[in-house]
């Protein structure tokens, strides 16, 4: 597998993913198939898009053909995070015909899930654009199962990763200090910081602001990020003037598309946006059997 993997992926990883999804689609045997095509067959297919995208998933797709018959050679034309036009051959896959055919809907639909998070990714990066400081982010709102596949997608576009999940940076939010007050306690952002600071002591804090006294109390308990929490652009200007380099940067909510490029000069560290996982679409990527 040639693809430089984030921290966060690695082979493994990649090979139980393959191996769920070959269970769930195939189960105890592709019965058409085995009824169809004979064992010894041979066939060559490629992986041509129907539209311009982004790829992301391409490696995957050599681990699942492994998984399925050794007597499949895969092989990339393209890289992830190349772009690819309709009638491209961005990959092709040569060897036992039933293991391609068994193979195939899983191939596509990690290909075409995951070209479509990073295409919309591209989308984002061009309209934030390349003369600021500001980076994109996307969010924990991802599919279920497959939440790395789908951050390592976002990296694939041109963006970059927020925490992974909850255990590996402390994110305060509205709810959780609702949930201290009603429980007796104290809901105010110094004591949350400080119960999460003795509590964790080596994780990062971000605290959800939604308003200027938030920010204000965030940056003086000195948290490493603000999350300025669906704020207009002044608010945000606003915002960072208080904080004065205290903390990081983040505006979150009512992020689109056609916003991001009066977001890109504000003096912001961070934008993330769940829109880049939650709402991308599939692209339309064919296998066509020569």
């Amino acid at each position: 597998m040639s693809a430089h993997l984030p921290y966060y992926l690695n082979e493994a990883i990649l090979r139980e993913l393959c191996q769920r999804a070959i269970m769930e689609d195939v189960g105890s045997g592709d019965a058409t198939t085995l009824a169809v095509v004979p064992a010894m067959q041979t066939t060559v297919a490629h992986f041509i898009p129907r539209k311009p995208c982004v790829l992301a998933g391409l490696p995957i797709l050599e681990i699942l053909f492994r998984e399925l018959s050794a007597d499949v050679e895969f092989t990339q034309h393209f890289q992830d995070g190349e772009m690819a036009n309709p009638g491209d051959r961005v990959a092709t896959v040569e060897g036992n015909a039933r293991a391609i055919l068994t193979g195939e809907r899983t191939a596509l639909n990690i290909l075409q899930r995951l070209s479509g998070i990073a295409t919309m990714t591209r989308k984002y990066v061009e309209a934030l654009g390349t003369d600021t400081n500001t980076k994109l982010l996307e969010t924990r709102k991802t599919t279920p199962g497959l939440r790395l596949v789908e951050k390592y997608a976002v990296l694939m576009g041109g963006a970059q990763n927020h925490r992974i999940g909850l255990y590996d940076r402390i994110m305060i939010k509205d709810n959780h200090r609702e949930l201290a007050r009603r429980a007796g306690g104290s809901h105010s952002i110094e004591d949350a910081v400080k119960a999460c600071r003795e509590k964790y002591p080596k994780l990062e804090i971000e605290v959800e602001a939604d308003s200027m006294a938030d920010v204000l109390a965030a940056a003086e308990a000195g948290v490493e990020y603000i999350l300025l929490d669906n704020m207009s652009n002044e608010q945000m200007v606003e915002a960072i003037k208080l904080i004065a380099g205290r903390a990081k940067t983040e505006a979150s909510g009512n992020i689109t598309l056609e916003r991001l490029p009066s977001l890109a000069h504000l003096g912001l560290d961070y934008i993330s946006s769940g829109a880049l996982t939650h709402s991308a679409p599939a692209i339309d990527i064919g296998l066509d059997i020569l």
